[in-house]
């Protein structure tokens, strides 16, 4: 390629007319209950949310000691998804075991 022209290309800057908003997220909150059995919250961190036994079980106590635990933080979409997949989980299976979804 000897000789070969080669072109300079600018680019032009080009500055937003607005600014992006980052994405608003929310936390999905387990809330303790006098009779959902510990084991079944920590297998439906595990199963649902991708907990290790580890985290499921610090989650667990969170809420069973404070009233609720934080489990993750979504988009909104996701977020309330995994709180109604979890809470119809919980009562197909006979208990009141209950998520919701806050802003972060």
């Amino acid at each position: 390629m000897a000789g070969a022209r080669v072109e300079e290309r600018t680019i032009d800057k080009v500055s937003p007319r607005h600014k992006i908003k980052r994405p608003s997220f929310f936390v999905v909150v387990v809330h303790n209950d006098p009779f959902t059995p510990r084991s079944f919250v920590v297998q439906v961190l595990k199963k649902f949310f991708g907990k290790n036994e580890g985290e499921a079980m610090r989650i667990m106590l969170l809420a069973h000691n404070y009233g609720v635990g934080v489990v993750a933080k979504f988009s909104r979409d996701i977020a309330e998804s995994k709180a109604k997949q979890v809470n119809e989980y919980s009562r197909e299976h006979g208990y009141p075991l209950h998520f919701s979804v806050e802003d972060e």
